[in-house]
C-alpha cells in the first residue's frame, strides 16, 4: 500500500451477528446503517473528514489490508451468535473483498487485526451526530 493515501481509497465493512451483517459503513456511498434488530435498519449519511479518512487508511496500511489474510481457526468449538464481518476494500486502483467469522470460537491474528480496526472505524462513527440521530435498538440477538 502506498504510503500516502490514494484520491481511490474507500472502503465498506458490513458486519453483525451470525447470518445478519446489517450494520455497514459505506465511504464509498457516504452512509451508514445501524441494524436496529426488531426495528429493521436505519441509514444516514454520513462522511469522515479528510484527517479521519488518512488516520483510517494509515491503520489499514499497518496491517497491509489488502494482503492475503488466514482467517481459518479451529473447528473444536461452535458459538452461536458469532461476529461476521464482509470488508471491501479499494486501495491504488485495486479493489479487496474478505469476510471473517469467530463462529469456531477463535479469531485468527488477522481476524483480531481486522475486529480492532472496525472497533477503532465505528468509534468514530459513533461520536458524529448523524449516527447518534439514528433510532436506537431494540430487542437482541440469540
Amino acid at each position: 500500500m502506498p504510503a500516502d493515501m490514494p484520491d481511490d481509497f474507500n472502503f465498506v465493512v458490513r458486519f453483525g451477528y451470525g447470518e445478519v451483517t446489517k450494520n455497514e459503513i459505506n465511504t464509498f456511498q457516504g452512509t451508514v446503517t445501524k441494524d436496529l434488530i426488531t426495528k429493521g435498519t436505519a441509514t444516514a449519511h454520513l462522511k469522515f473528514t479528510p484527517n479521519e479518512m488518512r488516520e483510517i487508511y494509515g491503520k489499514m496500511r499497518e496491517i497491509n489490508i489488502i494482503a492475503p489474510k488466514k482467517f481459518a481457526t479451529s473447528r473444536n468449538c461452535s458459538q452461536s451468535p458469532s461476529n461476521e464481518d464482509e470488508w471491501t476494500v479499494t486501495v491504488d486502483g485495486k479493489t479487496e473483498s474478505f469476510s471473517w467469522t469467530d463462529r469456531n470460537c477463535e479469531l485468527s491474528n488477522d481476524a483480531i487485526a481486522l475486529l480492532e480496526l472496525r472497533n477503532f472505524i465505528q468509534s468514530i462513527v459513533n461520536a458524529k451526530e448523524a449516527y447518534q440521530a439514528l433510532p436506537a435498538a431494540e430487542g437482541g440477538y440469540d
